[in-house]
């Protein structure tokens, strides 16, 4: 190997040295102990009002109650289970790969080659950022939809720059 000249090992490892590489999950405000103490105050909610139902005879209300927290725990559960979705997006010089992972775990890849990807962008002067999408070669993919528009637009600025920087292609300097 001669100075300043990179080998082809070195070079193909730059390659495939990512530029960006994020994980972007649902937000959920409540996990499972938040979860299990809401639901015990609900129990015991339902509980201390159905007492005076049922000591005057009106039992069938006790049975409505319960009704509720059988609901409240089933959409609980539906909002945990949307929780498993998740998108991970790697740049590399060589290839942007999106990953789209529903929570029923059906998943989506999208690849292509940066030099041929752009950002599209859909925005409101109200609200901000509403739609981000990558665009390659006719085809368009929607990604960041779980953030926040004010999250989505620093994630477009990353995502952006990271292109960029996967369009200039490996750094292949000497460390």
């Amino acid at each position: 190997m001669t100075l300043g000249k990179p080998d082809c090992d070195s070079a193909a490892a730059a390659a495939m040295q990512p530029v960006f590489d994020a994980t972007i999950t649902p937000h959920r405000s409540l996990g499972q102990d938040g979860f299990r103490l809401v639901m015990t105050l609900v129990c015991l909610t339902s509980i201390a009002a159905s007492i005076p139902f049922m000591v005057l005879g009106a039992w069938p209300v006790a049975g409505f109650f319960g009704l509720d927290v059988l609901a409240l725990f089933i959409a609980f559960k539906v909002n945990f289970n949307a929780a498993r979705a998740f998108e991970r997006i790697v740049v590399t010089p060589l290839e942007v790969l999106l990953r789209k992972v529903s929570h029923h775990g059906r998943e989506k890849i999208w690849r292509s080659n940066p030099v041929w990807t752009r950002l599209e962008r859909e925005e409101d002067e109200d609200y901000g950022l509403l739609e981000l999408a990558l665009v390659s070669r006719g085809r368009r993919t929607v990604v960041a939809s779980a953030l926040s528009p004010q999250e989505r637009e620093g994630f477009a600025e990353a995502l952006g720059s990271a292109l960029a920087r996967a369009k200039r292609g490996p750094n292949l300097e000497p460390a």
